[in-house]
This record gives structure tokens, sequence and C-alpha cells, in this order.
């Protein structure tokens, strides 16, 4: 712990911009991924209880259900059930679930790409920070004797170089979070399509099965 604080005192002021870069990240980051992970599992058991009713051709049952839930999946079907009980048309219920993944999609990925940004942030804080060291170094060294110039160079480089290093101990986890956001979103999405065709053949299905003659 002594070794960390010392670390973190020796590298001067872009110490602290970089420190509350990494916190607004992580906080971001964690933000998202209990959000995703709700929405992943209440997608999961909603559609446990509304395919059932599908199969079975209760649409009017899985209607209800759907409007009376809050999950993403629901928001979807909903909007793709409304349109079944008015058309029969495959195209109309298939517009009527697109639209609504098009008001879904940026509710998932919402707040994602900050985390990103803030990696690159703290890289270039940090070199930042080293760069201002190096100058100071070299304008102190300038003046002083020089037998002491390599050593105090030597020292005033290290020292501005722990910005660099801390800059990059903040980007790399926050850009291996961005990364697993981005899959994570990406399987809820590629569900929820997944869904919306699964429910779209089962209603083209039953209808056929009704309406043979259609």
């Amino acid at each position: 712990m002594y070794s960390i604080v010392a670390f973190f005192q020796k590298g001067g002021l872009f110490m602290y911009p970089i420190l509350l870069v990494f916190a607004f990240g992580m906080a971001i980051a964690i933000e998202r991924w209990i959000q995703l992970n709700r929405v992943r599992n209440a997608n999961r058991r909603m559609w446990g209880e509304v395919h059932p009713l599908l199969a079975e051709g209760q649409f009017d049952k899985a209607r209800e259900m759907v409007d009376e839930d809050k999950s993403t999946i629901a928001q979807m079907l909903s909007m793709g059930l409304a349109r079944q009980g008015a058309v029969r048309r495959r195209e109309d219920i298939e517009i009527a679930m697109e639209e609504s993944m098009m008001e879904i999609i940026p509710q998932l990925e919402r707040r994602t790409p900050y985390v990103a940004l803030l990696s690159n942030i703290a890289t270039l804080l940090g070199l930042l920070g080293t760069i201002m060291g190096l100058i100071e170094a070299f304008t102190a060294v300038a003046n002083a004797n020089p037998a002491e110039k390599a050593d105090l160079l030597s020292a005033s480089i290290s020292v501005a170089m722990n910005t660099t290093a801390f800059g990059l101990m903040a980007a790399i986890p926050l850009l291996i979070l961005h990364a697993k956001l981005t899959s994570t979103t990406g399987q809820v999405v590629d569900s929820l399509e997944m869904a919306s065709v699964k429910v779209l053949n089962t209603i083209s299905n039953f209808a056929k099965r009704q309406f043979p003659a259609s």
C-alpha cells in the first residue's frame, strides 16, 4: 500500500484527473453490466413464459402477457402481436418488430461508448503528464551543476513516466470492460432477433393451418 501511495504521489497533478476518469469509466461500466444482465435475465424469463403460449396459438393470452411486462423482449413482441391481431401479413408483423428493435437497441448501447472514450482519455492524460514532466525536468537541469545533471535528469524522467504507467493501468481495464459490454449487448440483440424470427415463423405456420386456402 505504501508503494502504491508513493507511486501516485510521485506522478504529479496529472494522476488526479486520470484517477477521476478511471472512476467515471468504472462507474459507467458497472452500471451498464448490471443493466444488461438484468435485461438478459428478464428476457429469458419472459420468453420462457410466452413461447409455449405462442406455440399453442394462444395469441390473445400472449398479447396480454407481453403488454403487462416491461422487458425489452416484451416490448418487441407487443408491437408484433398487436399487428398480428389486426393483419395476417408476415411483412407487416416483421416491420412492426423491426421498428421496436430500432428503439430498443439504442437503449441497450446507451453510455457504453463512453467507456472506450474514457479509456482513450486516460491514456492521453498519462502521455500529456509525462510530456509536461519531461519539460519540467529539462528546464530544471538546464541550470544545474554539470556533475549532477545526469542523476537529476534520470530521476525526473522516472517520475514523469509514472503518469504514462498510471494512464495505461487505467485504460487497459476500461478497454477490456468495453469489449465485454459490447459483446454482451450483441448477445442480447441477437437473442431478440432470434426470438422475432421464431415468433414470425410460429404465426405464419399457425395462419397456414388455420387458413390453408390463403
